[in-house]
């Protein structure tokens, strides 16, 4: 039988790169049994780094599953990696969990990967548990970690423990709302009495904490402002009321490394976080209806999930991990894919722990799946009951912020690389593969180099092909700032009829792309060559006179010339044409230009004038400001040039917090003496 979704818990575990996320899912996953000893992450051993990349970078890089059962209660942790560049990721983890676990390190400071997740969850009501890490270390400071993030976030924490310390280490903890106090042993939590030195501390917290149980009732509120007191168990309601609405996160503590205070927080996430059949701020389009509804996660409702992840082995083929939203799944379905007006059929169910399956015949509202070979179906559609079509939300992913130029290290595989890259697409939302048409590049778009050498590394590891990445060519063109008279003469004898060609041009600047005009008199020229001239001018605009760069922005008048009237032909007017633009464009004041960007950048205020600071230096300018609250958006145009490595800069300036998108605005003149290295540098890349 399906497990119901009373007895379920979500939970995403997030966090900074490097707090020990999967180090800590590894603890819970052995605690309740599921394991029968703790893997590494340095050693590779772990559940949910499974793949052979996160074993080599010893860091998470994908969304894993793995299920554990804690008390007759279903627990699907996502553990989602925490580095910048795979926002993707978090992304699909998040919209599928019901809450989050936040991971933070000991260090008395909120590490900037966090405060965006605090804020992410804060926004959206999104229950939230902190966890503060590595407890075991010497310079673990639990007390200054918890003031840093009661400051940042006055009114929502609500700290439930406090940690029994021995020579700097934490041995033990005191659960202030049961009022009971715990050692760590290797066999488990022994319960011991409160510690005296400890019992105001817990007292005053407990006092705490009931206020913030009465803020989230209005029952509690007049039984605590009548009595002053509130139970144990109108105490841990309040506080589950809290959570559910994002008005109350919880703090608790341990060492996931030595397995101190996970039994604890295992408790705990089964006793505050919500019930995945508690979920009501589930929203999709009703399509017969044509509104929007609430999705209730009712059991014996018409069938209705979302995938929220995507996975193509070269071998296994693809699977697709689902969140049931209502309704059952059961093998043998048939199914409607509403995002691509399709039905589906559903074969083999299964239960994911890291890389590890477990068949099941069904799965219900609440739980988390992953189902094989399904044709159409792609991350964030909408699977459902065709009798009663709804459509979720997509999952956001954010666009491309950096590019490298890719191809094959081994001529004769660009095919089987771009052939990668296209099924890499189908599990990995955030990067592109597009051709440059101007510099007939192949560019790969991704969230950072990271990310970008990740992807490389893939397209290796997984099919077997070298990948060579660059850094991309700038699309420069090249136009012209005055006006020039221009003679050009083509003339070949060669026995029998010869050729002969003879055309005079004026060019000048204009706002198009390309003119041509005629103002022969007198028949000079017969109207008969003027289409030759101007596909002669045409196809020389591929290449300007200072590097060699595509020509824009001219204007050609054909206004004299002469013919033979036998040795004369179309070939030659295009060739005499070449030669007048050849001559022409020198004289006509050329100038070299560059694709400018228009950026829109979201920084903390503490690092504005620094971000303001770096567009000035990349040659940009700043067209506005527009404050938010702690944050700014900043308005700016600057060279492509200056950009290509922005990603890095801006969180190496804003210490990660920063962020960016950038849209091509329009050509603008390179400085002379840039423009002059420019053509240098031009010059010795043909010459290699």
């Amino acid at each position: 039988m399906s497990v119901s979704g009373e007895n379920i818990r979500n939970i995403a575990v997030i966090g900074h790169g490097g707090e020990g996320k999967t180090t800590l899912c590894e603890a819970m996953l052995f605690c309740a049994g599921a394991i029968d000893r703790m893997g590494k992450v340095d050693d590779g051993t772990t559940v949910c780094d499974f793949d052979e990349l996160e074993k080599s970078r010893k860091s998470s890089v994908y969304l894993s599953c793995a299920n554990l059962t804690w008390k007759g209660v279903k627990i699907n942790l996502l553990d989602l990696p925490g580095f910048y560049d795979f926002e993707g990721e978090r992304n699909e983890g998040l919209q599928a969990a019901g809450g989050a676990l936040l991971v933070i390190g000991a260090n008395g400071v909120i590490p900037v990967g966090a405060e965006s997740i605090v804020e992410y969850c804060l926004r959206l009501k999104k229950p939230l548990i902190i966890f503060i890490n590595g407890m075991d270390k010497d310079n673990a400071d639990y007390l200054s970690t918890v003031r840093a993030l009661k400051e940042k976030y006055a009114g929502k924490l609500a700290p439930i423990q406090i940690p029994i310390m021995e020579n700097g280490k934490m041995q033990g903890c005191v659960n202030a709302i049961r009022e009971k106090a715990f050692l760590f042993r290797q066999s488990g939590v022994e319960e011991i009495p409160v510690p005296e030195n400890l019992r105001e501390q817990m007292n005053a917290m407990r006092e705490s904490l009931m206020e913030t149980a009465a803020e989230n009732d209005e029952v509690l509120l007049d039984k605590y402002f009548d009595a002053g007191e509130l139970t144990k168990e109108e105490i841990i309601h309040g506080i589950r009321l809290g959570i559910a609405s994002g008005n109350t996160v919880p703090v608790m503590a341990g060492s996931a490394l030595f397995n101190r205070g996970v039994i604890n927080l295992l408790n705990e996430i089964v006793t505050y976080m919500p019930q995945a059949n508690e979920r009501v701020n589930t929203l999709a389009e009703d399509l017969a209806q044509d509104k929007v509804v609430t999705i209730l996660p009712e059991e014996n409702a018409p069938f209705a999930a979302q995938a929220f992840k995507t996975t193509v082995d070269p071998f296994a083929g693809k699977t697709t991990y689902l969140k049931i939203f209502r309704g059952r799944l059961k093998s043998g379905d048939e199914v409607f894919n509403s995002n691509k007006n399709e039905k589906e059929r559903i074969g083999q169910i299964y239960l994911m722990r890291g890389k590890k399956t477990e068949n099941v015949p069904e799965v219900s509202a609440g739980d988390i799946c992953a189902v094989t070979k399904l044709s159409v179906t792609a991350t964030g559609d909408t699977l459902c009951d065709e009798s009663a079509k709804v459509k979720f939300s997509p999952v956001y992913f954010p666009r491309p912020a950096m590019y490298m130029a890719i191809g094959a290290e081994k001529k004769g595989e660009e095919d089987k690389i771009f052939a990668a890259l296209n099924k890499m697409k189908e599990e990995d939302l955030t990067f592109t593969v597009e051709k440059n048409a101007e510099t007939g590049e192949i560019l790969i778009g991704g969230q950072g180099e990271t990310h970008i050498e990740i992807l490389a590394r893939k397209v290796k590891s997984r099919y077997g092909a070298d990948v060579k990445l660059s850094p991309p060519k700038i699309a420069y063109r090249e136009t012209i700032r005055g006006s020039a008279e221009s003679e050009g003469k083509y003339k070949k004898q060669t026995g029998g009829h010869g050729q002969y060609g003879h055309c005079k041009i004026r060019f000048e600047p204009c706002d198009e792309p390309f003119i041509f005009e005629e103002e022969v008199v007198g028949g000079a020229v017969p109207k008969s060559y003027f289409p030759a001239v101007e596909k002669g001018l045409r196809e020389c605009l591929s290449k300007g006179p200072l590097a060699g760069y595509p020509v824009t922005g001219v204007k050609a008048v054909l206004y004299d010339g002469s013919y033979h009237e036998v040795d004369s032909s179309e070939a030659a007017f295009k060739a005499a044409a070449a030669i007048a633009y050849r001559e022409g464009l020198k004289n006509a004041r050329p100038v070299l230009l560059e694709p400018f960007c228009r950026l829109k950048i979201v920084v903390k205020n503490d690092y504005l004038g620094d971000v303001m600071g770096d567009i000035n230096k990349r040659r940009g300018r700043i067209m506005g400001t527009d404050a938010e609250g702690e944050k700014t958006v900043v308005t700016a145009e600057a060279p492509q040039a200056e950009l290509l490595k922005y990603a890095v800069d801006l969180r190496s300036i804003t210490r990660g917090s920063g962020k960016f998108a950038s849209d091509f605005l329009d050509y603008e003149e390179v400085p002379r003496e840039l423009a002059e290295k420019i053509a240098a540098a031009r010059a010795a890349e043909k010459q290699e």
